[in-house]
């Protein structure tokens, strides 16, 4: 088991292995660093070195009370890339982990990136409000916190299904879903309560406009967690230099559902 710990002492947990240019992922919400195994199997398989961690409140992070808000997870993920001292890095980062590299762009620059890969991103911002008058109201959000804190575990069995589609025709996986539940589970109700918030109203506008590296833009038209029309398709007009490629028909949880798909692109795109 491999941590680094933070300037306010949270200990963060990471994998790192492979050898090569450093793919760095960072997970959606409630998952953890497990949720990339595919990815980080394949790309290591493929001359990549891989990392990822655990968001702090999940997996197998600490699970403190404080700094469970995005621009203390970006200074989290800044931590582990400082500490391996990684340069020339690859940042990949799907869902809530989307909004997390850009935060870490946004606050620390890019002088030890090169890439960057959004996947079903949950930026600029999903909340509805007066400037984002298409985006999710605010009473889906709340449904979620009450979800979480009433019996979180029945929820991170229920919510599989939209996640991943499986109401919407994408064979249904147990496996998938009980992975789901395990990653949610083993991380702690305070952290992710909390980051509910992080993820559907943080603005990561100005964060997408700092990014001064090849990006690419990853979302799945039938997302119904992260609505496509108002995240993917708008961040990558914001990205200076981004290219999007649409899922036709990919719920949220396409690196799980399309995991050959992602693979192939991923790398296609850190070879470029």
């Amino acid at each position: 088991m491999s941590y680094v710990t933070t300037a306010d002492g949270t200990r963060i947990f990471y994998r790192d292995f492979g050898q090569g240019q450093p793919i760095v992922f960072s997970h959606g919400w409630p998952l953890n660093a497990d949720a990339w195994d595919g990815q980080m199997l394949f790309l290591s398989q493929n001359g990549f070195r891989v990392i990822a961690h655990d968001r702090r409140g999940h997996g197998r992070s600490d699970q403190p009370a404080t700094g469970n808000e995005m621009d203390t997870y970006a200074d989290d993920l800044a931590t582990v890339i400082d500490a391996l001292d990684l340069t020339d890095a690859i940042l990949v980062g799907h869902s809530t982990g989307g909004g997390e590299i850009s935060r870490y762009v946004g606050r620390h620059g890019t002088a030890r990136v090169a890439k960057m890969v959004l996947l079903g991103a949950v930026t600029p911002i999903m909340v509805k409000t007066a400037d984002n008058p298409d985006g999710v109201p605010i009473e889906v959000f709340d449904g979620v916190r009450k979800a979480v804190a009433d019996n979180r575990s029945q929820f991170y069995l229920d919510f599989p299904e939209t996640f991943f589609g499986f109401n919407r025709g994408v064979p249904a996986s147990e496996g998938l879903r009980q992975a789901f539940w395990q990653q949610g589970m083993s991380g702690g109700a305070f952290g992710q309560y909390a980051c509910v918030r992080q993820f559907s109203e943080s603005d990561f506008t100005a964060d997408l406009k700092a990014i001064d590296v090849p990006t690419l833009v990853i979302h799945g038209d039938a997302d119904q967690v992260v609505p496509f029309a108002t995240t993917g398709k708008v961040a990558a007009t914001l990205v200076p230099d981004a290219s999007l490629i649409v899922y036709e028909g990919a719920p949220h949880g396409f690196p799980a559902t399309h995991q050959d798909r992602l693979n192939a692109d991923l790398l296609a795109f850190a070879r470029s």
